[in-house]
């Protein structure tokens, strides 16, 4: 499967583009090998400027000269970009679109690229990954540090070393057959384990989620020019699913949202309710499958608890 797509400035077609499969490389510059590299006409870019090569789902870029600083932006971000120094080699760069400019200070035609990377890779559940068929005892031990492979490492000032049963010391029965089971597996059931814990855990099922999605339903729709609405109007739109729903509850999940989330105080040109949407769109905390939720209401009979809490009724 290709993995990173190269698109020259003027390209008119598949056919004038460049396709990388994961190990393959392409080399760019004033005079690049014809039908293995990219040419750029450009009198500012060097003969031999670099060379990107696909890595899976991203890609990396070596900047081959010596006195040019290459920018590679991406158009989705507001102004997120990296530099790659003169000399630097596999600089690693995590944007799906990117612009690579190679000449400082002059954007036009023949001195840079767009690079695609549009392969998504995705981990299997958390539970298949760490857990399987172990039981917590081997996920823990698994997990220590140290610890390789589910079995504990040995070594010096390393506490979590293997300890040898005596006879009065051997495993308790299983309980299927009437035992108590092992007991260190008993005291690992309170842990409340999470091997992958969110930065930003958010319940589907409470209020303060449904006024997130609503916030950001219309760029999400594609309607990116649309202003953030106000607490009126997020309260009509919020009646298939909330109908109890008041200014002042939207208004106190909006301030909750500020809280759990961490958000500094906005500029004074941006609102709360704007700061909330950059920032939720940005961390993709609501998607566009989200928006079920608006018109389907909350999942949980008990949703809204977290919300709830220290307010009143249809907070």
């Amino acid at each position: 499967m290709f993995s990173v797509i190269i698109v020259p400035d003027g390209c008119r077609g598949l056919d004038e583009q460049y396709r990388l499969e994961p190990g393959h490389t392409l080399r760019f510059g004033r005079t690049a090998p014809t039908g293995s590299g990219l040419a750029l006409s450009h009198p500012s870019v060097a003969c031999a400027a670099g060379e990107i090569t696909a890595t899976g789902a991203f890609w990396i870029l070596t900047n081959f000269s010596s006195d040019q600083t290459y920018l590679v932006e991406n158009p989705e971000g507001a102004g997120e970009h990296i530099r790659v120094a003169p000399g630097r080699a596999d600089a690693p760069v995590p944007f799906e679109f990117a612009r690579v400019r190679l000449c400082a200070g002059d954007s036009g035609a023949g001195c840079g690229f767009d690079v695609l990377a549009p392969r998504h890779d995705y981990l299997a559940s958390a539970d298949s990954l760490v857990a399987g068929s172990r039981s917590r005892v081997q996920r823990a031990a698994a997990l220590r540090p140290g610890a390789a492979h589910g079995d504990v490492a040995h070594g010096e000032g390393n506490r979590y070393e293997e300890r040898t049963e005596g006879p009065s010391e051997s495993r308790t029965e299983d309980p299927a057959e009437g035992g108590t089971g092992d007991p260190a597996e008993d005291r690992t059931q309170d842990w409340g384990f999470d091997p992958f814990p969110r930065p930003y855990p958010l319940d589907h099922s409470c209020h303060y989620f449904l006024v997130l999605a609503a916030l950001c339903e219309a760029p999400l729709r594609g309607d990116a020019a649309a202003p953030v609405p106000d607490v009126v109007e997020l309260t009509e739109r919020l009646r298939p699913a909330w109908p109890d729903a008041s200014p002042a509850a939207v208004a106190w999940n909006i301030d909750y949202l500020r809280l759990k989330l961490r958000l500094r105080a906005p500029d004074a040109a941006e609102s709360v309710r704007e700061a909330l949407v950059r920032f939720a769109l940005r961390f993709d905390l609501v998607q566009e499958a989200h928006l079920a939720v608006l018109d389907g209401g909350l999942a949980h009979a008990g949703a809204g608890r977290e919300s709830r809490a220290g307010a009143a009724g249809a907070y």
